[in-house]
């Protein structure tokens, strides 16, 4: 059995994003990239499927849609333990570009179980995992949040309204998945990163592909009003406030 977790190379969620070029493109200067956070849960399951399963999982792939400069974050996914790497040779796009681009370096290739994260933490499109199943013709489990492997069964807990549905899906399928897939990423052990240097990342020639949607300007949001404190014992003013000023907000 294989496994291919998708990747995004997004901005570290700490950092205070600016655009430039009058607000039509982000401002790249100085931003720390890391693996988006849905993936690298979704990595770190793949992991301890693999060290649990007795061999039965047989590999691991990361995949990634960007430029040489995405390269860290790949080896850094490697170093997690991930086997071996595709990076697709462009600068990502929006979702259906992505997903194309994805669909197109997969379809040559076999594997089970492909994981994508809900969203990414940059753009929370929550689209390309489902697009992706489509352009491969694949069947599709989202809102993933368990993922295990019993008796050669692969078994998923999807979340719904009002509970939890348990299925035991048949591969190949993509597992899009979110919260509870894990419960902390994988940290990369000093031995981890040495062996990442040595390991395969092959590099494949993006596809011809047109984007279905364009960002036109971006907008920052608007700055917090002051916070007004109020004592307990101004409780009618608090009360005159909350009728007259916060009905405006």
């Amino acid at each position: 059995m294989k496994i291919l977790v998708c990747i995004s190379d997004v901005p570290d969620t700490t950092t205070k994003i600016k655009f430039t070029n009058e607000n039509k493109e982000l401002d790249k200067t100085g931003i720390q990239w890391v693996i988006n956070p849905w993936d690298e849960l979704a990595l770190t399951r793949a992991l301890e499927l693999k060290e649990s399963s007795g061999g039965e999982i047989e590999s691991i792939t990361v995949i990634n849609v960007g430029s040489a400069a995405s390269e860290p974050t790949i080896r850094k996914a490697l170093a997690m333990g991930a086997d071996n790497a595709i990076r697709v040779d462009i600068e990502p796009k929006e979702s259906y570009f992505v997903a194309y681009q994805l669909a197109e370096a997969i379809k040559p290739r076999e594997f089970d179980i492909i994981l994508a994260g809900l969203d990414s933490a940059d753009y929370n499109g929550a689209s390309v995992g489902g697009m992706l199943a489509e352009l491969l013709d694949m069947a599709s489990v989202s809102a993933v949040s368990a993922l295990n492997i019993e008796e050669g069964k692969v078994l998923v807990n999807r979340e719904i309204e009002g509970g939890t549905q348990k299925l035991e899906v048949k591969t190949p399928f993509i597992a899009v998945v979110q919260k509870g897939i894990a419960i902390e990423p994988r940290i990369p052990a000093m031995r981890g990163i040495m062996m990442a240097r040595t390991k395969p990342l092959e590099v494949v020639e993006p596809s011809n592909a047109n984007c279905l949607t364009e960002n036109l300007v971006y907008e920052l949001p608007q700055p917090k009003g002051a916070c007004r404190i109020f004592k307990e014992e101004d409780i009618k003013e608090l009360v005159e406030v909350l009728h007259k000023e916060a009905k405006s907000i």
